[in-house]
């Protein structure tokens, strides 16, 4: 069997949007299902798109969710260099083998004539102009130039592209390991060209070139490269490699959450949620677009919810650890419909995972923001606090936004709660339970109970009616983690500080 061997090309063009790190990590689980090899390679040949910075962002953001790399830029392979701009003669040498084959050709054309030819053929036929079969014989190019005027230009420095001579009557076939069978008739593929006239090589040439000098036995891409692919198809058969071509599989689109057209930044920007791993800020307008990791999501937890974009296993299973995931992963699973991106999911995938770490793990998470607000907590109680919020939390910054209380006395009170519940009976319960508490050394949740039924007994109010001014007298508000526990973790001393302070501030009714 052919060595299963995949590449994860992204341009470095901007920050890697969240569906490049979905086809990467289909990429990876293939690979690492079968024992092969996930390469990392740069398709920086559009050197007027470049962006600076964008390619270690790329490395980092597959590193943070956990996509490990056999060969690549960094880390060097037997099929180096991995950038693209660094393989420029490479490419030449390739293009130049199709043109002596017949099967490319110099076209000299400049802007003003491409622009001229493209309004004459729109005003005769209507339709969508391209330079093709039909076209390319009423241009300025080696196949109507001769070739003493053709090396005369080459040899003066003229301004040329190298375009792909697609036949003019043919029916070009794929395979795609998704969608079955997909046949293109020649006349809808333009003579593209495959050499800049920097010298550079388009993505056309580029990637069949070095799909085929790496050995890739898969190519995994996005579903907009799908009507390309008659074109890969065609250079692949002209420079002699057929039978080493990759076999394909093109992505479903990632499509907004009500399913309504393709997600974009725009999307994602206006629904509130991230579209990139990290952060990024635009290095042109210097505005910062807020990433997954920054905003609380776990890496393990995003990698399950884009795995189900497209894919399924087939059966209920929803939580997937990564070697589950690669255990379980088939090409052939992943449906051709688009995919609802669907933010609530990613949300419940990051709750489960949280849920899913110990109370020393999720307190590491609580304490490092408390350091960040020079608060100082020791372990125990982080870890305590962890536990009583743990249910309750989607990410991590939740266990500071929702214990808040734990650590900074309320100076106001919920203003209906007080309306509704700060009375009589709760003035009562509370001023004897503050005086009782007070003498508790080591106060448990069920030293606290135990006090609060007490209390309660020997005044003959039921518990029922004074809960709810009970936790706004300790936290403020009107709503939290179970009370006897949250009283336990402030400890004797504070409990009853805190209800003095509330039997003080809102009047002894």
């Amino acid at each position: 069997m052919r060595e299963v061997r995949v590449r994860f090309a992204p341009s470095p063009t901007g920050a890697l949007h969240i569906g490049g790190v979905r086809t990467a990590l289909y990429n990876f689980l293939l690979a690492r299902k079968h024992q092969g090899k996930m390469i990392l390679r740069i398709e920086d040949t559009d050197q007027n798109r470049y962006v600076l910075g964008a390619e270690e962002y790329i490395k980092e953001a597959l590193s943070w969710v956990g996509i490990e790399l056999d060969e690549g830029p960094d880390i060097g392979g037997p099929y180096a260099p991995y950038r693209q701009s660094e393989r420029k003669t490479i490419y030449s040498e390739y293009a130049k083998r199709l043109i002596e084959n017949g099967h490319a050709y110099y076209a000299f054309d400049n802007t003003e004539e491409l622009e001229a030819m493209r309004n004459r053929l729109k005003e005769k036929k209507g339709a969508n102009p391209q330079y093709d079969s039909t076209t390319r014989m009423e241009m300025k190019n080696s196949l109507t130039l001769s070739k003493e005027e053709v090396d005369k230009r080459i040899k003066a420095g003229d301004h040329f592209v190298i375009r792909l001579k697609v036949p003019a009557s043919e029916e070009v076939e794929l395979n795609d390991l998704i969608r079955g069978k997909v046949v293109v008739h020649s006349s809808q593929i333009d003579d593209k060209v495959l050499m800049k006239s920097d010298g550079m090589p388009t993505y056309h040439l580029a990637n069949v070139v070095d799909d085929y000098l790496m050995k890739i036995s898969h190519v995994i891409r996005g579903e907009e490269w799908l009507p390309s692919a008659p074109l890969h198809v065609l250079t692949y058969r002209y420079l002699g490699w057929e039978k080493e071509m990759p076999a394909f599989a093109h992505l479903p689109l990632l499509l907004k959450p009500d399913g309504n057209g393709k997600l974009s930044k725009r999307d994602a920007d206006q629904m509130g949620f991230p579209i990139f791993p990290l952060n990024w800020t635009d290095p042109k307008t210097n505005e910062l677009a807020e990433g997954f990791k920054e905003r609380g999501y776990l890496p393990e937890a995003l990698i399950n919810f884009l795995a189900f974009l497209g894919w399924n296993p087939g059966t209920e299973q929803e939580l997937f650890s990564v070697e589950e995931l690669i255990s379980a992963f088939e090409l052939e699973r992943i449906g051709k419909a688009g995919a609802k991106f669907d933010i609530q999911k990613a949300k419940w995938y990051n709750q489960q995972y949280l849920r899913a770490k110990t109370d020393e793990e999720l307190a590491r998470y609580l304490l490092h923001d408390l350091k960040e607000l020079g608060i100082v907590c020791d372990k125990e109680k982080a870890a305590s606090i962890a536990n009583a919020l743990r249910e309750r939390i989607t990410f991590p910054s939740d266990m500071i936004e929702l214990g808040r209380f734990f650590f900074i006395a309320p100076e106001t009170f919920d203003e209906k709660i007080a309306a509704k519940k700060w009375n009589d009976e709760a003035v009562a319960v509370i001023s004897s339970l503050k005086d009782e508490i007070a003498i508790i050394e080591n106060l448990t949740a069920e030293a606290a109970a135990s006090i609060l039924e007490q209390v309660t007994a020997r005044l003959a109010i039921p518990q029922g009616k004074i809960m709810q001014a009970l936790r706004m007298a300790l936290t403020g508000g009107a709503s939290g983690p179970d009370l006897m526990i949250t009283m336990a973790i402030l400890g004797n001393h504070e409990v009853s500080t805190r209800l003095d302070y509330a039997l003080k501030t809102l009047g002894r009714k």
